[in-house]
Parts: structure tokens; C-alpha cells; sequence
């Protein structure tokens, strides 16, 4: 707390028109344990508030939490900064809007140690926690030295009269059932643990006290409810319960009275704490989904097949023939292609068992090509592992125009259960082929499972925006054009975006373009480290008079080419990962150039840069002029 630097500020009341940030950096942090970062803040108007983690040597800041709610009161926001072996700082940045008026103030700052769902209630702002208030009930501190009710007993943390608790009293209730809540603040990262806090409930009888988790969706799950809801609970009783939350969550706490007097008692809380070890040794750990992902390059990971009827194939992508949808020229499953047809067949694929009750997000991506039927193209089913029942959880609705399409299935199993990719083929006129790629499988809700923040400096899908890139228009001829579905122009461009397939990406259109004339996108601005940089991206080039595609680093208008494609490359979206090295602050730049003809759109997207060396190119570096360290991409 204390020794916060800002680097820049600036005032949008009287610079109307300008969206200048200001920025807090912290002094550096040691995170050998988990700490909790508290802020109280407030934007009026319009405007943003962003808090990133920034690690030494990493020219990337990993967002922690940002907001753009404008508030007529301090709001106060919590996140949770989990244990490294390395050093970090936090950086608030924040954006006020455009309109007169429009400001982002910060009260306080508050790093304490501990998860940000421990509280003992004797510090301000109460950890985060908040009534949602209700008419009639709700919750209030108690102790403190200031006797409201005779009966409210000594906290827990120190057990006098000074000491701080939550309480909830009836003695207000009108209604048959009044429902008083305590929520907690909203976790910023995956936890599973037990969760512990004590609580009393006096002897009148006639209330209800139970936990439940909810998400951001708004789904409630309950976690405890004492077993006899009739016996009172006169001293302190510690509750332990285990938790297991795949993403943000919040605690609540429900005091629910059925009342058969105008007074039906009181139940106090206090001492709420967490530890990442479940409550009980014969806890089952949390379940690692990954062992369903597959990308096919190495085999079928965990999957089987009765009978040879999904094949694995790589195959290097050109017009009659689609590539896969991991590299463009990578390996995926491909089943019913006509060349050895049996028709009338069924092709099953089956996953490693997942285990009962739990809700789980399975993500693929699939293409379809040559079906005049799609009802059975492909289905995913759920087998139950003991009975054998088959529960459909998805179908393809539509054709999918033979380019590769994200599908994303929320499902919920009772019992160990296994998922099923099945596809029918019942004649040579119905049939064309279906290909599989990219498997995953995520615990959760899929709305859940991407978390609540933007995507991260750097990252872009192009699906809402451009993500900070920006147009150079200083040194292009005409921006790059955002669109889904075909390219206007045929036998050139790509049919759909590389990650939905019905999705947005960034391309350039020729047909309005003279040859030689371009096209520039620039990154916003990132750190200079002494530590590589791996930026990865895929790249659409089919047409005939296909021209120039490049990628440059900017620094301070000096341009470096890091990488470079001239010509027709493909049918397909290929992958391109590019490794530098830069000292100084700079900016990547795409650059598309048109070609000979108006065959010649050049697409982009899924731009992705990361601190650290490329995963499969650690160690085949160069260095080429101006400090920069390059490797060619590998499909």
C-alpha cells in the first residue's frame, strides 16, 4: 500500500475529444503467496478502468480485471493475485471518455495476503463483501464495541464485545419468508479448496441458513446447508466445505426465514477463510479435462473407434482440397469421403470417460463437404458409461460450405459418461465427407469458461473490433477492410474467418486498388525486453495475381521486416509463428500489398503475441539488422 508511481494522467474535461490514459505503477511485489488486491474507485461519465500484472522481462501485461460501468458512488472491486516464483508489478490504467465531464478517480489501493474470500470483518469496506439489500432484512456488522441487541454474541476472531461479525435479525421480517444475502467478491481465477467460516443461530428457530456459488451468468449452486435446520447453534460452530469453481464465482451467503412470529431469531457470521487442500482427504481432486483435447498431429490422443472408419489424414491444403484447421497443413479426421464409400455405415468416435456431475464445455471444429442431407451428418451424443443410453446433445443444422466451423457444446452428466462424434451415411447420393479437428474439452459453462476480460494486449480475433490495432494511414493507400463469410471478388480470398468460421477477419480488397498500392495495421505500442517475443497469426493468400504480405516491427519509424510471403500460397488459413527480439519500444505492422489483378485478397487473422520463445522454435533463432532476432514460420 503506498509507492505507487504515475507515469501520465491527464484531464478529458479539458482536452474534449481526447482519450489520454492515466497510469498508476505499483512498486515491485513478491508473490510467494497467494494476496488480494482491493480497489476503490469510481468513473463518472464515460470511461475505463483497467488493472494489468506486469512481470519483468515480459513486454506483455496480463489483464487482471478492467470495467467501463459508470458509477454515482466509490465501487469497490477485488482481485486475486496468485504465488510466483517472480516479481511483479500492477499497473491501473484508466481511460476517461470523451464527453465533458467524463473522469476515473481511485480512492485507495489495498494488497493484503490471503485469497480475497477470507474475512474476519474488522477492516474496512468488510473485504468486499455486500448486503444486497432488502426492505425488510439484511445483513449489518455487528460488535465493535456498540451494543444494538442484547443478544448479539462475542465475535469470533477475538472473542469479546470489540470484535467484529455479520449478523442478520428477523426482527423487521413482515412477509411469511424474507431473504436476507451477503455476497462475496467475485473471484478472478480458477480455485478449488475448502472453504471455512463460523456462524451461530440463535434458539427462537423459524430461519433458514444456507451457501450457494453464482456465476456470472447468474447460476446458483449450492454448497452447505446445516443438516437439522430445527437445532439451534448457541455457540460458535465451524463449518468446512469443499469448493471447486473451473472460473468466476461468487460466495453467498442466504439467511432464508419462514417465519411463525414476528421475531424468528438471528444468525451471525464471521471468520470466512480458504486453502487451496480440500476439506477432506477422500476428496476427489479436480478433474483435469485436457486428457479429451486432440488435435490429431500425434494420433488419436484418447480417442477410439470400433471399426477403421475415421481416418487420420494430412494432406497439404490446394482449391480441391481443405487443409486442417490447427496449421492449414497439419493432420485432422476425416470420414464417409466418397473413395471407399460403405454406404448405409456409421462412424463413431469415442472420448476418455469423463467423470458424473459435473458441467463441462466441449469445443471442436468440423467441416462438411458434398451432403445433400445434414440431419446426420454429424452429431455428438452423450453414452452413459454404465447403461450404454445415448443422450444427443448437439447436430449440425446447417452446411457448412466446406470450410472449417467452431461449434461450442454446454452439457451437464449425472454419471461417468463418454462423448460420441457419430455420422450416418445412408447412400452415395446423401453422402460427402465430414472432418473433425481441434478437439477441447473445459470445465464449466462455455459463456464461463474464456473468463471476464478482454483478450489481452496483442490478441486478436477481429471479432468485435480491432482490439487496439490500428490503421496506419500515414503510409498506406487503404485500410484493411473487417468482414465475415466470402470475399466479394471469386477465386480469391477466404470463405469464412479461421476462428469460427463464421466469423470476422481483417483483409484487403483489390479490386478497388492499383498494383503496388497497400494496406498497413499497427499493433498499439509494446515494451522493448531483452527476452524473445513470439507472435503467431494466420494468414489467407489464394488468387491468382496474389501480391505481397509482410510483417514489420516499427520502431519509432524505423521499419524491420521480421517476415514476408509473396504470391499464392493456399486455399486454406495457414499459420505463421515469428520470433524477434527487440530492445526498444515498438509496434508490429501488417502490411498487405496488392498483386497483379484483383485476384489478389490477402486475409488475417488470429493474431496472437506472447512473451518467451515460440513453443517449437526455442532454439533455431538468427539475428538479422536494428536489434531484432527472427525465425521463419513452419506450417
Amino acid at each position: 500500500n503506498g509507492g505507487f508511481k504515475g507515469l501520465q494522467h491527464d484531464d478529458a474535461a479539458s482536452k474534449p475529444g481526447r482519450e489520454v490514459p492515466g497510469i498508476l505503477l505499483s512498486p515491485p511485489l513478491d508473490h510467494n503467496d497467494w494476496s488480494c488486491l482491493r480497489l476503490v474507485y469510481q468513473i463518472t461519465g464515460s470511461g475505463s478502468l483497467e488493472v494489468l500484472q506486469r512481470f519483468n522481462g515480459k513486454s506483455i501485461d496480463r489483464p487482471l480485471w478492467s470495467s467501463q460501468t459508470p458509477s454515482d458512488s466509490w465501487v469497490i472491486s477485488s482481485m486475486d493475485l496468485q504465488n510466483h516464483t517472480e516479481s511483479s508489478m500492477v499497473v491501473l490504467e484508466g481511460r476517461p471518455g470523451p464527453s465533458a465531464g467524463s473522469s476515473v478517480a481511485i480512492f485507495e489501493i489495498d494488497i493484503t495476503p490471503g485469497y480475497c474470500l477470507e474475512c474476519d470483518f474488522e477492516g474496512s469496506h468488510l473485504c468486499g463483501y455486500s448486503n444486497q439489500w432488502n426492505a425488510n432484512v439484511n445483513w449489518f456488522v455487528g460488535g465493535g464495541g456498540q451494543l444494538l441487541h442484547n443478544d448479539i454474541p462475542n465475535d469470533h476472531t477475538y472473542n469479546n464485545r470489540t470484535g467484529h461479525l455479520m449478523y442478520v435479525d428477523s426482527v423487521y421480517a413482515k412477509s411469511f419468508k424474507e431473504v436476507a444475502k451477503l455476497v462475496s467478491p467475485l473471484t478472478t481465477v480458477p480455485m478449488s479448496g475448502c472453504l471455512s467460516f463460523n456462524y451461530q443461530r440463535s434458539e427462537e428457530g423459524g430461519n433458514l441458513f444456507s451457501v450457494f456459488t453464482r456465476d456470472r451468468l447468474g447460476q446458483y449452486q449450492e454448497l452447505w446447508r446445516p443438516e437439522n435446520h430445527s437445532e439451534p447453534e448457541r455457540e460458535w460452530t465451524l463449518v468446512q466445505v469443499d469448493m471447486k469453481a473451473p472460473y468466476s464465482i461468487q460466495v453467498c451467503g442466504f439467511f432464508e426465514a419462514a417465519f411463525n412470529s414476528p421475531r424468528s431469531g438471528r444468525i451471525a457470521l464471521d471468520d470466512i477463510s480458504f486453502s487451496p487442500e480440500f476439506c477432506s482427504k477422500d476428496t476427489e481432486p479436480t478433474f483435469d479435462p485436457s486428457i479429451a483435447n486432440c488435435d490429431f498431429e500425434s494420433g488419436l490422443c484418447r480417442y477410439t473407434q470400433s471399426q477403421l472408419t475415421w481416418r487420420k489424414v494430412s494432406v497439404k491444403p490446394n482449391i480441391f482440397r481443405i487443409g486442417d484447421h490447427t496449421t492449414g497443413a497439419g493432420s485432422f479426421l476425416l470420414t464417409h469421403s466418397r473413395l471407399g464409400l460403405q454406404p448405409g455405415y456409421v462412424s463413431r468416435l469415442i472420448s476418455p470417460t469423463l467423470p458424473g456431475n459435473m458441467k463441462y464445455c466441449l469445443r471442436f471444429h468440423f467441416s462438411l463437404r458434398g451432403f445433400n442431407q445434414t440431419t446426420q451428418a454429424l452429431t455428438v451424443y452423450l453414452q452413459n458409461q454404465q447403461s450404454g443410453g445415448l443422450e444427443r446433445i448437439w447436430t449440425q443444422g446447417e452446411k457448412s460450405r466446406g470450410i472449417w466451423i467452431a461449434a461450442d457444446v454446454t452439457f451437464h452428466t449425472s454419471q461417468p459418461a463418454e462423448v460420441a462424434f457419430v455420422s450416418s451415411c445412408r447412400s452415395f447420393w446423401d453422402c460427402g465427407f465430414v472432418a473433425l479437428d481441434d478437439i477441447s474439452v473445459s470445465l464449466g459453462d462455455c459463456e464461463l469458461v474464456s473468463g471476464p476480460l478482454s483478450s489481452p494486449p496483442g490478441h486478436c480475433d477481429f471479432e468485435v473490433g480491432l482490439c487496439g490495432y490500428t490503421q496506419d494511414k500515414q503510409s498506406d493507400a487503404v485500410d484493411w477492410e473487417r468482414r465475415r463469410g466470402p470475399t466479394p471478388t471469386s477465386y480469391t480470398g477466404p470463405r469464412g474467418d479461421h476462428s469460427k468460421g463464421l466469423g470476422y477477419y481483417l483483409y484487403l480488397e483489390a479490386s478497388d486498388l492499383l498494383p503496388g498500392e497497400n494496406a498497413r495495421l499497427k499493433s498499439r505500442p509494446f515494451r522493448g525486453t531483452q527476452g524473445p517475443q513470439c507472435l503467431s497469426f494466420f494468414y489467407h493468400m489464394y488468387g491468382s495475381g496474389t501480391g505481397h504480405l509482410s510483417v514489420h516491427v516499427d520502431k519509432g519509424g524505423e521499419d524491420v521486416l521480421l517476415w514476408q510471403r509473396s504470391g499464392e500460397q493456399c486455399v486454406a488459413w495457414l499459420r505463421a509463428q515469428v520470433e524477434y527480439q527487440c530492445e526498444s519500444q515498438h509496434q508490429i505492422v501488417f502490411e498487405a500489398v496488392r498483386g497483379s489483378s484483383v485476384r489478389s485478397d490477402i486475409a488475417i487473422d488470429d493474431i496472437l503475441l506472447e512473451s518467451g520463445p515460440c513453443p517449437e522454435h526455442a532454439n533455431s533463432t538468427q539475428k538479422v539488422p536494428g536489434s531484432i532476432m527472427v525465425i521463419n514460420y513452419r506450417l
